[in-house]
């Protein structure tokens, strides 16, 4: 994939990423006052316990952070940070004039905590792949991520758990536990998601037609491939073996030509989240 189309990918992914978001928060996490974390829980918190609204909260909060986001994680990531940040907060706001919400759309909040936390940890998930966040802490999240070991999920569980705690003292037990639940419940979700999204294919093809397959990957995909020779223990006949990553997308691609080339090919495929070289993580 080409700058600009992965450009292109990447703001549809913010786009769809904070309507996701958006929705999440507005229609199931402030009517019922979930305060899983985030500048949203803090929104909530506040606008429960002062004249302020949930939303109002939210754009002071968001534009209070962005700065840091500039300064640590770098002039990209803030500008797609602050895009997500004012598209975020504007459509909060919008909703909160076009639609109000003075109570929880169900009177099932188990229900109503699950689209929670799915709708927005789908939507967070793909601002992180796409190198952006929708502000406040999620900032605080990927300084955490860049200066320590901790995956996404895992310093969103850190930075958040402080202010889903502090929904026991504005909203009760029974929202408080729901909080609670709401954010592990969130953290192993955006990590699940990015894994995802993240997720590629590593082949291994033992064959006697490599070069043919080889060019197929060299010209059609644009991966490399590298080649290794062996021998069948039981035939005792020369074989070579390739190995080659690609996108998910990719592979079945990959899989049906390799087999037509050679049927006789004998294919091993994995699914890695974690690859790192040209054309994959480390060189966007």
């Amino acid at each position: 994939m080409n700058q600009k189309n992965r450009t292109v990918r990447d703001w549809l992914l913010i786009l769809c990423g904070t309507v996701l978001l958006t929705v999440g928060v507005y229609f199931f996490k402030i009517p019922n006052g979930f305060a899983t974390g985030g500048v949203s829980g803090v929104g909530t918190l506040l606008g429960r316990i002062t004249p302020v609204s949930p939303a109002t909260w939210i754009s002071i909060l968001n534009v209070a952070l962005l700065i840091t986001g500039f300064i640590v994680l770098g002039r990209e990531t803030g500008l797609r940070t602050t895009v997500c940040s004012l598209l975020f907060s504007g459509l909060t706001q919008v909703l909160e004039w076009l639609i109000p919400m003075d109570a929880p759309l169900t009177d099932q909040p188990f229900l109503e905590l699950a689209y929670a936390m799915i709708l927005t940890a789908i939507g967070s998930a793909l601002l992180f792949h796409a190198h952006a966040s929708s502000g406040g802490t999620d900032i605080v999240a990927l300084i955490l991520k860049k200066h320590t070991h901790l995956n996404v999920g895992m310093a969103l569980l850190c930075v958040d758990f402080f202010i889903a705690a502090s929904s026991f003292f504005v909203f009760g037990i029974r929202t408080g536990l729901f909080s609670l639940a709401g954010l592990f419940v969130k953290a192993f979700l955006v990590d699940s998601v990015i894994e995802s999204l993240d997720a590629c294919k590593y082949f291994v093809i033992i064959t006697t037609k490599p070069d043919a397959i080889s060019d197929y990957i060299l010209t059609s995909l644009h991966h490399g491939v590298t080649v290794e020779y062996g021998q069948g223990a039981y035939t005792h006949e020369d074989k070579t073996i390739l190995h080659t990553v690609c996108r998910r997308h990719e592979a079945p691609g990959l899989q049906q030509k390799a087999k037509e080339i050679d049927p006789a090919a004998f294919i091993i495929i994995t699914t890695s989240s974690e690859i790192i070289g040209r054309g994959f993580r480390g060189s966007l």
